[in-house]
């Protein structure tokens, strides 16, 4: 999830240099983009993240599958690529056929091997790192053997052009000295956090001791933190950007869960942009998933966080077994912390005034998120994926929920609610699927409405699928919704889990 949105003013104190050294192993010089591709480079608000690889304009969408074996190697890894047209994305086996890509560390010119267990694509993000106006794919391999050290991790970087991705020129960070299961790069982001405009900076975390938050550009490795800093040790993690206090340096989330909590409630630590890059400022409620975007179209970008848990009298809403959702609405002071500045959360669940369903324990409403405009509005909405709802006695089936945004922020006024039972969408809804564990909103037509791709990574017993629903004005639409898997893009297929793993 990685995983890859706001805006406004505060100046951050300088980060420390990592006391690590690492070494960025880089393929040929930047080559300038044409005018007539040239996109913008530096993301600091949501808005801003289009993942466009090619520079055409149109939305494209990375998908990791890390479990998917390459060259008979189980877990190797490797990632699949759509470039979005006029009529969105599309695979090898649709009409039309559609523009796209599966990468390995086999593909020739991507550095490596791949090795059994390195979980190529175990992380993906985008930005456009080297600033020539085309966005650029970063994979995380954090099981990646460095010589004989374990699970050290490795970092890739695929620049983009006006074809696209490719291995002409291309980039490793890794560490120096690698420590074992150190697992560098198992969550990534990039935007443009500091005074550099020219290019975004790439996040990358690893658990060397704890959980370890980096940030990458232009040769330099800096530490920025080690949540939690107010006490609470986060394990596994999930990254979101935003210009929360739309100061025009994007800023960044990191959250997950806490043993402090038995891994239940969930923590999240907001770090500022500024001049000179991020500084830490709050720790906040909430880290299942993470998503970034404009829900009451007032210019600054706002925070949506997931909780497994809503048995906590800090969300107002302690009859939520099956998991919350808290909007941090951006403003001058950015998200509100347990203490501090800034506008409290308002905390959402299936029991909220017109939220389709009810929360049932082990729901998983919120597990994953995203945030972007489906109905064309102008407000951002905000889909909810609950891998863990049963669907017409199917247990842990799964389901995703839409709630929409408006001037008043998000609300439950014409909220949608789909599983693989609605009718119009493909399949059925079947025990053990986890339909909703990734989604994401995004517009690869170009018409200014977002569609919804939904991720089922234990369909067909572990082989995976997505499906996407298209968008109207009047929001998602299960007429027109199709599905597809590892095979229609020319990956392997048993046992890859497939969508696990959506860039955000």
């Amino acid at each position: 999830m990685s995983s890859t949105r706001r805006n406004n003013r505060r100046t951050a104190p300088k980060a420390a240099v990592a006391a690590a050294s690492f070494l960025l192993l880089a393929g040929a010089g930047i080559m300038a983009a044409p005018a007539a591709f040239a996109g913008s480079p530096g993301g600091t608000s949501a808005t801003d993240r289009n993942s466009d690889f090619n520079g055409d304009g149109y939305d494209d969408l990375l998908t990791g599958a890390p479990e998917g074996a390459v060259d008979g190697r189980e877990g190797a890894g490797y990632i699949t690529v759509q470039y979005g047209a006029p009529n969105g994305i599309a695979t090898n086996t649709t009409v039309p056929k559609g523009h796209v890509q599966v990468i390995s560390q086999s593909t020739k010119g991507v550095p490596g091997t791949s090795e059994t267990g390195d979980g190529f694509g175990r992380a993906v993000a985008s930005g456009d790192l080297d600033g020539d106006g085309f966005d650029d794919a970063i994979i995380g391999a954090p099981g990646e053997d460095e010589g004989t050290v374990e699970d050290a991790g490795r970092v890739t970087v695929l620049y983009g052009s006006q074809a696209g991705l490719g291995a002409e020129r291309t980039a490793s960070v890794v560490a120096a000295t690698p420590t074992a299961g150190a697992r560098f790069g198992h969550a990534l982001a990039a935007a443009r956090f500091s005074g550099d405009i020219d290019a975004d900076q790439l996040v990358v975390l690893d658990q060397r001791t704890g959980l370890n938050v980096f940030t990458y550009h232009a040769g330099v490795l800096r530490q920025v933190g080690t949540p939690h800093s107010t006490g609470h040790a986060l394990q596994w993690a999930y990254l979101t950007t935003g210009d929360y206090d739309r100061d025009g340096f994007a800023d960044l989330v990191v959250s997950g869960y806490s043993p402090d909590d038995d891994y239940a409630k969930g923590w999240s630590a907001y770090y500022s942009g500024g001049t000179e890059g991020l500084g830490y400022r709050r720790d906040l409620h909430g880290g299942l998933g993470t998503a970034s975007g404009d829900i009451n179209g007032d210019g600054y970008d706002d925070l949506v966080v997931g909780q497994l848990s809503g048995v906590d009298e800090t969300t107002g809403d302690a009859e939520a077994p099956g998991g919350l959702v808290g909007v941090y609405y951006g403003g001058e002071d950015g998200p509100a912390g347990a203490e501090g500045p800034g506008t409290a959360p308002q905390w959402w669940s299936q029991n909220s005034p017109d939220v389709p369903g009810a929360g049932e324990t082990g729901d998983a409403w919120g597990n994953d998120l995203s945030v972007a405009d489906v109905d064309g509005d102008g407000y951002a909405d905000v889909a909810v994926g609950s891998p863990g709802e049963d669907a017409d006695g199917a247990p842990r089936a799964g389901a995703v929920t839409l709630l929409r945004g408006s001037s008043d922020g998000l609300t439950g006024t014409d909220a949608q609610y789909f599983d693989q039972n609605t009718p119009g969408i493909p399949g059925a809804a079947e025990e053990d699927d986890g339909w909703g564990t990734q989604v994401r909103l995004v517009d690869t037509d170009a018409d200014g409405r977002a569609e919804l791709v939904a991720a089922a990574p234990e369909e067909n017993a572990g082989d995976g699928g997505i499906w996407v629903l298209p968008a109207g004005g009047e929001g998602l639409l299960a007429d027109g919704a199709w599905t597809y898997g590892a095979g229609a893009l020319g990956g392997t297929v048993r046992g890859s889990h497939f969508g696990a793993v959506i860039d955000e």
